[in-house]
C-alpha cells in the first residue's frame, strides 16, 4: 500500500480520534458530576452545585458528547482547549513545571489535542459535515 492510499484516509482516523476521546473525555465529567469512576480523588465524592469542578465536569459531559457527535466541533474543541490548559495551570503546574511529575499528563494531552481538532475540523464522519452538505 502506498502512502497516498494511507493518508486518503486521515479524514475518517480524524473521525475515530475525535469520537474516542470525545468519551473518555465525557468520563472525567462522569466522575466530577456523578461521582462514577471512583468520583473525584476515588472517594466517589461528586462537585459541588456552581463550583470550579462543577463546570469543568459539565463541560466535560456536554463538550464530550458533542465531540463524539461532531456537532459544533471547532466552538466546542476551542473552549475545551482553553479548559485543559486552566486545569493544567491551576491544579498541576503549582506541583512541578513537568507534566509527568505532577500528574498534568492527561490535560496537556487533551489541550493540545482539542487544539488539533479546533484547527483540523471534525473528520469526514461528524454531525457538523452531514448538516453542512444539506444545506444550500
Amino acid at each position: 500500500m502506498n502512502l497516498t492510499a494511507i493518508r486518503s484516509w486521515e479524514p475518517y482516523t480524524r473521525s475515530v480520534l475525535r469520537i474516542v476521546a470525545g468519551f473518555t473525555f465525557s468520563l472525567h465529567g462522569y466522575a466530577k458530576l456523578f461521582g462514577l469512576f471512583g468520583g473525584i480523588g476515588g472517594t466517589g465524592a461528586k462537585a459541588q452545585f456552581l463550583s470550579l469542578l462543577w463546570i469543568a465536569g459539565t463541560l466535560e459531559v456536554v463538550g464530550g458528547a458533542l465531540l463524539i457527535l461532531g456537532f459544533f466541533t471547532t466552538p466546542v474543541a476551542f473552549i475545551l482547549c482553553g479548559e485543559m490548559a486552566v486545569a493544567y495551570f491551576l491544579r498541576h503546574f503549582p506541583h512541578g513545571p513537568w507534566p509527568v511529575t505532577s500528574n498534568g499528563e492527561p490535560a496537556v494531552l487533551y489541550c493540545f489535542l482539542f487544539l488539533y481538532f479546533f484547527t483540523a475540523g471534525p473528520g469526514a464522519w461528524s454531525l457538523d459535515n452531514l448538516l453542512r452538505k444539506k444545506s444550500p
